[in-house]
């Protein structure tokens, strides 16, 4: 393509302008934009590859372009793309702060389209580029520029000698705050850019490596090596100015690379420490006359160096006296022209060439790319029918052979130098440092043909060279050499996704070249951008997740920065605690050393410090034992009223206390000063009297605000015979104040607002809802373009829609159940740079993918509201809870208590936890949450889930009696037959579980006073028969059921109705029979015969959840014994024996046996073993007593 050339006043401030452009069609090329003016730019063909280029004629700060059509014609851009440059070459591309390349052109050839840039330009040559048009016109343009004047001082560094030192004596430039401020371009992807060194010979250093820069400190000769305490930026060798600001004050140094800073914390050293030299471009020491030739110097240029406001670089110019060295002050660029393959169709194909050594050819460039693989050049070999193909595969450089050369995709430039000469091919990579391979293969190789360049390649590529002669890319841009396609010539075009990275919570960024991609493994955090944590936020959550006690990971603020704790979670009691422990819970002797007048300790956490204090925060309730025991050893009051003792607690290293725990703070008290029952009461601790007899002062510490104990200082201890003992238990806190945090929507019209929601690159919003209704809008944020909303869109159906503007995405999950069934539901919806995603309960994600090059801020303006909209339509009816932005917990209730139409807290919660409550156990709802009553179940624990089981040995039992009425118990005997008749009882169900290896065994004897029993034993022999009285026989047969006397656990249930029983034993199975009818009998008090000589024998095994209809007299004997009417004879030990997990401590005991046994009563199946005997006499309705 040919240029032509037009000059114009851009705007009446700014210098005259020069015009290039690809091609024209039309006689006048450029005018100022005017509805009355003519003419315009119209390339000869319209397509993607034509150029506007204009010359400021200097460097200018450009802070707008304007577009319009050609005049009286239907051709106007309706997009373009802008280019800068500094030389007319290396262009680089504006890009608007979302990374959004292409500008908004016109919709007619009449109007004006202005466009402020977000952040001026700063160059001498603008491009713009067509990348739309009208469809039925051709490209058409007049164009204005708008900015102002752009002044900089600037040196050149070209490495060895040229560099520059400033030695900065007591003078106005010294401040409390050291600024260091300068911007640079390199073609290096090494070297040094600033050295500053104060006393001592600690340094601060800026230094390019690999494209990055790093902030090293060196701590003089002590420490030679370099301290790394920050990286930065990336691609910083790409010839474009790129801003530094280092500012430094106390031990605080921030670190700022174009747009994105790192904070440092410096050694505490630093607080005093003053620059006193500056070197620039290469380490020039203090003590030293000459540069430190072990680093590498930078060859670059540098451009208006300030210390706290004073340019050096002036100083310099003027030969100031305290600067020295040697650079040239202007920037000296060298030209390098490069191509972007921007995707798979990009190609650059040049003609083969004879080559200049008969039988030859060499290639050569260098290229940097992301992507692991792609076809870097291919050439046919006609005598061969054959091809030569040069690609990348796994981040190697290939030749049909694996070579050396690994990690080429790292965004480096790599170089390749490709030789065939005398039937010998020779591939290098970056000169050898990066692995030579060679081949002979048995035919020659030429490039009759043309050679193709990069067919799928996506990268840049530059310094061309075919037969060692360099390609001339811009005859390649101008069509007049080779053939490309979909190329961006003259620039190049990677971009590092990773720098600043998106990937959040040390989550570890990878990329290709059109997206990145992060690692979240072990970090505590999951999603496209590790956003999301995957831990509970507190015990609460994880009990109401059905877990039970042990050590979980908590994340106390979710997404937000505090990393997540492992903590235990002491789930058995009503009250969930979460266990937090230090160094030293045990009781701890005091042992005084003899120059030492107090003893102090410290209590270290094994938390964070902002792990710990958001934990305290977060939760209803913490406290903390404190106690001292004491011999003649004194706690607090002093005569001159100071106490002997005190203890640091709070944030921090903590505040100094002078209470004891029980007491409030600032009494300067114990617990039996507060409750006036010290041993002496002329003082308010027990160990203030002085005594020599031990005593101790104990209670907890409820305070959150004086919480965790951090040190603990004893005064009173080198006394003749005082002797002392200190505990600090662990901190526990229960309660989740977000947990629980509700709020009840009784209007569609009802809403709750709160400050506008910033989650502009991460948004993750969860809660927890439940509704009668089939559609409501949860949440909704607007901006002016810009928005978010969570809505319930049908009964079965949650939305998430928002709008970045890139147009509105939704996100949508389906659900196969009702969602209006009033119980809790879960949503938790993310949105982040790379995707959108919405989880609803535990249905699988449903994700949403962002546009690569898309905007990705998300810019809100207006109020948040949560259970409604703006315009008060499609409102939410029902409850919101523990709702949370991204990781911040808004507190409804208190909202809700000053807003009409709106509730705080929402009970209810049994419908969706109740079923958390097993074994029987029945959930009571509460305020906040629920209680599982485990009264009516044989169970124990905070979900009914604990077994209650003992040990037995033969001497052991116990007996339950219910209460009988008085007229019954006073005269038993005088009851007549129909009272017998009707308080016969009808019906049981009972089980039991047990283990043994006692066979046989009586497992269960129930009696009522009107001579009918029930008894459940183990049989040696498997014999069957009928029992005096009435005997329930349940016949099951032998081969049935295996033995059941091995000491593994087993578990009965027996149910009777009338004359029909079943029965079950796990394992293995059931069996159902039928009663066996009693035969009539004399009345008698005696116990049968065979079952009194069995129970003689005892039980030695275990007895676990023992359960008689409504009645769990194990349980109650073991928990309740003050308060039920059980009588316990014997060792009665609790154990865990009846866990399934739990194994045989039984296995070496011996069996009794019975022996010359004829007739009686016996349970003619395998048995059923435990630890206990069981006797259970009861009465329909009178009374009944149970024995074990």
């Amino acid at each position: 393509a040919h240029s032509e050339r037009s000059s114009n006043a851009i705007h009446s401030f700014l210098l005259t302008r020069t015009y290039f452009i690809s091609s024209n069609l039309h006689g006048h090329l450029i005018h100022h934009l005017s509805t009355n003016g003519a003419g315009g730019w119209s390339p000869l063909i319209s397509d993607k590859y034509q150029w506007l280029e204009v010359d400021l004629g200097e460097r200018t700060k450009i802070t707008a372009v304007a577009t319009q059509g050609r005049y009286g014609s239907s051709d106007w851009l309706t997009s373009y793309l802008l280019m800068f440059s500094d030389t007319g070459h290396n262009w680089k591309q504006y890009r608007q702060e979302d990374s959004i390349g292409s500008f908004p052109g016109n919709s007619n050839a009449d109007s004006v389209v202005q466009y402020k840039l977000q952040q001026p330009a700063i160059a001498r040559f603008l491009r713009l580029i067509p990348l739309d048009w009208n469809p039925s016109g051709r490209i058409g343009l007049r164009l204005e520029t708008y900015g102002c004047p752009y002044t900089s001082d600037v040196v050149s560094l070209n490495g060895g000698s040229s560099s520059l030192v400033y030695r900065l004596s007591p003078g106005p430039w010294r401040t409390s705050k050291e600024v260091v401020s300068l911007k640079f371009k390199t073609l290096r992807n090494s070297g040094i850019l600033l050295h500053a060194e104060g006393q001592q010979g600690v340094s601060l250093s800026l230094e390019l490596e690999r494209g990055k820069l790093q902030l090293l400190l060196r701590q003089g000769k002590t420490s030679p090596e370099p301290l790394r305490l920050a990286s930065l930026g990336s691609l910083l060798d790409d010839q474009h100015w790129h801003h530094v600001v280092l500012e430094q004050k106390n031990a605080h140094l921030n670190l700022t690379v174009d747009k994105n800073t790192e904070r440092v914390q410096l050694p505490a050293e630093f607080s005093r420490w003053a620059i006193e030299q500056l070197s620039l471009g290469a380490i020039h020491s203090l003590r030293s006359q000459k540069p430190d030739t072990s680093s590498k110097d930078l060859h670059g240029c540098i451009e208006n160096l300030l210390y706290n406001g004073f340019n050096l670089i002036e100083l310099a110019k003027n030969s100031d006296h305290q600067v020295t060295g040697n650079v040239t002050f202007s920037c000296a660029e060298p030209v390098s022209v490069a191509l972007t393959f921007t995707g798979p169709q990009s190609f650059l194909q040049l003609p083969g060439t004879t080559a200049s050594s008969p039988g030859g050819v060499s290639v050569g460039f260098q290229f940097r790319t992301w992507n692991k693989g792609g076809l870097l050049f291919t050439f046919s070999l006609p005598q061969q029918e054959g091809m030569v193909w040069l690609y990348l595969s796994d981040a190697r450089l290939r030749l049909m052979i694996h070579i050396s050369g690994a990690a080429l995709n790292d965004g480096q430039w790599h170089s390749v130098d490709f030789t065939a000469r005398r039937g010998r091919l020779t591939i290098s990579v970056d000169k050898g440092e990066g692995g030579i391979a060679h081949a002979a293969p048995s035919f020659p190789v030429t490039t009759e043909s043309q050679l193709n360049l990069f067919e799928t390649f996506q990268g840049c590529m530059r310094l061309l060279t075919v037969e060692n002669q360099p390609v001339d890319l811009i005859k390649v841009q101008q069509r007049l050499l080779g053939n490309y396609s979909q190329l961006q010539i003259d620039m190049c075009g990677i971009i590092d996704r990773c720098s600043p990275s998106h990937c959040e919570h040390g989550g570890r960024c990878s990329q290709s070249w059109t997206v990145f991609h992060c690692n979240c493994s072990d970090t505590g955090y999951s999603g496209a951008t590790c956003h999301s944590s995957v831990y509970e936020q507190s015990c609460e959550a994880y009990k109401h997740n059905g877990n039970t006690s042990g050590h979980f990971y908590i994340d106390v603020d979710g997404s937000g920065p505090i990393k997540p704790q492992l903590v235990y979670c002491n789930m058995t009691e009503e009250t969930t605690w979460m266990v937090l422990l230090h160094n030293n819970t045990e009781l701890t002797r005091v042992r005084p050393s003899p120059a030492v007048s107090q003893h102090s300790v410290h209590f270290d956490y094994s938390t964070q410090e902002e792990q710990l204090l958001a934990a305290i925060s977060q939760s209803e309730h913490c406290e903390q034992e404190l106690s001292y025991h004491c011999r003649k050893s004194r706690l607090l009051n002093t005569l001159e009223g100071s106490p002997f003792s005190w203890w640091l607690g709070g944030p921090g290293q903590g505040r100094v206390q002078t209470y004891w725990g029980g007491a409030h703070p600032g009494s300067q008290q114990c617990a039996c000063g507060l409750q006036g029952d010290c041993v002496d009461l002329q003082h308010y601790c027990n160990c203030d009297a002085d005594r020599l007899e031990w005593t101790e002062d104990s209670g907890l510490l409820t305070h959150k605000d004086t919480l965790p104990v951090r040190s603990l200082v004893l005064g009173d201890i080198q006394r003749p015979g005082s002797e002392a003992a200190y505990r600090v238990g662990p901190l526990r806190c229960h309660g989740d104040k977000n947990f629980w945090n509700a709020a009840f929507f009784d209007k569609e019209t009802s809403y709750l607002h709160f400050p506008t929601f910033h989650g502009e690159l991460s948004a993750d919003i969860s809660f927890l809802f439940k509704t009668t209704g089939s559609s409501g809008v949860f949440l909704e944020n607007l901006g002016i373009k810009d928005f978010i909303r969570i809505e319930l869109s049908s009964s079965t159906q949650v939305v998430f829609s928002f709008d970045v503007g890139n147009g509105p995405l939704e996100v949508r999950v389906e659900s196969s159940v009702p969602l209006n069934d009033n119980r809790w539901h879960r949503v938790r919806a993310e949105r982040n740079v790379k995707e959108a995603s919405l989880r609803l309960d535990e249905l699988p994600v449903a994700t949403q993918e962002a546009p690569t090059d898309g905007h990705f801020h998300l810019q809100l303006n207006s109020q948040l509201f949560i259970g409604g909209t703006a315009s008060r339509q499609k409102g939410f009816r029902g409850c919101i809870r523990s709702l949370q932005l991204n990781g911040v917990t808004l507190d409804l209730e208190e909202r809700a208590k000053i807003t009409p139409g709106v509730q705080p807290g929402c009970p209810g919660h049994c419908s969706s936890y109740g079923s958390l409550c097993q074994n029987h156990g029945r959930c009571v709802e509460r305020a906040s949450g629920f209680q599982c009553d485990c009264s009516l179940s044989a169970y124990a624990g905070v979900f009914c889930q604990t077994e209650v089981s003992a040990s037995f040995k033969p001497g052991t039992s116990v007996s339950y009696t219910f209460k009988e009425p008085y007229e019954l118990s006073r005269n038993r005997s005088a009851l007549p037959s129909s009272i017998y008749s009707e308080m016969t009882l009808r019906a049981e169900n009972i089980s039991l579980s047990f283990r043994t290896n006692q066979s046989p065994a009586l497992l269960l004897y129930v009696s009522s006073y009107y001579r009918e029993y029930l008894a459940v034993l183990i049989s040696k022999h498997g014999k069957r028969g009928t029992g005096l009285l009435c005997l329930f026989l349940f016949s099951l047969l032998r081969s049935s059921v295996r033995n059941v006397a091995n000491g593994q656990l087993h578990t009965v249930t027996i149910k009777r109705l009338t004359d029909s029983v079943s029965v079950q034993v796990k394992p293995p199975h059931q069996q159902v029979c039928k009663l066996v009818k009693c035969k009539e009998i004399q009345h008698s008090d005696d116990l049968d015969p065979d079952l009194a000589k069995l129970a003689s024998l005892g039980f030695t095994g275990c007895l676990s959840v023992v359960h008689f209809n409504t009645i769990s007299p194990l349980k109650a004997a073991l928990r309740h014994s003050d308060t039920s009417p059980v009588i316990i004879t014997g060792p009665l030990v609790q154990s865990n024996c009846g866990s399934a997990a739990s194994t045989n401590p039984y296995a070496a005991e011996n069996t009794p046996h019975l022996s010359g046994k004829k007739g009686g009563a016996s349970f003619a199946s395998s048995g059923i073993c435990k630890e206990a005997v069981y006797e259970f006499i009861c009465c329909c309705k009178v009374g009944v007593y149970i024995y074990i």
